[in-house]
């Protein structure tokens, strides 16, 4: 069904829950296209070109919507944790649950979701965001007597690096079949953290 006219944001939203679904049936971001994703929303590539001047625009469209996504998704985790070490442990399951059922999300993401802006500068983007909400969750932590081992920022960075790293071993085996392996890893980490 056709947008009508001023309803620009809609096609917009259509354009990127299509390029999800693609790029959940390619694995990856490499094989997506304009004139795939047009397919795939049942639109002329023009009416693309509208919303993403090119396909490195609709990537990151798309990485921001998917960020936007998992957003959510570790809200609505943390939310449904009691104290504070269950919060964050509520979060990073959430991550990382997230990039282990969405593989070529993820790399997308991952790939998008930090940039500086000069030399010298610190990285900015949704990545950082997500370290910057677990650092808010280990200052709760040390608010409810169990402080991290480490600067809050410090644990943050190295919780992260740690759980991207576990996701990215399992993407790369083939024969690891327990995704589940991915949580007690960072619950691990996470006790390893605290004190």
């Amino acid at each position: 069904m056709r947008n009508r006219w001023g309803e620009g944001e809609r096609l917009r939203g259509e354009i990127l829950a299509g390029a999800s679904r693609l790029l959940s049936e390619l694995g990856g971001g490499d094989g997506l296209t304009i004139r795939g994703v047009a397919r795939a929303v049942g639109i002329a590539p023009a009416s693309i070109y509208q919303h993403f001047v090119d396909r490195e625009a609709l990537l990151r469209g798309l990485s921001e919507h998917e960020f936007g996504r998992l957003r959510e998704v570790m809200r609505v985790a943390e939310e449904g944790a009691g104290d504070a070490v269950g919060r964050l442990r509520a979060q990073v399951h959430a991550y990382c649950a997230f990039a282990v059922e969405n593989p070529g999300h993820y790399r997308l993401m991952v790939g998008h979701g930090a940039v500086r802006s000069g030399a010298g500068s610190a990285p900015v983007g949704p990545l950082m965001d997500v370290v910057a909400g677990l650092r808010v969750g280990f200052e709760r932590c040390a608010e409810e007597g169990r402080a991290s081992r480490v600067p809050a920022e410090r644990a943050a960075v190295m919780l992260f690096v740690g759980a991207h790293g576990r996701v990215a071993l399992l993407h790369s085996n083939p024969g690891e079949t327990r995704p589940e392996a991915v949580g007690s890893f960072v619950d691990e980490l996470v006790d390893l953290l605290l004190v």
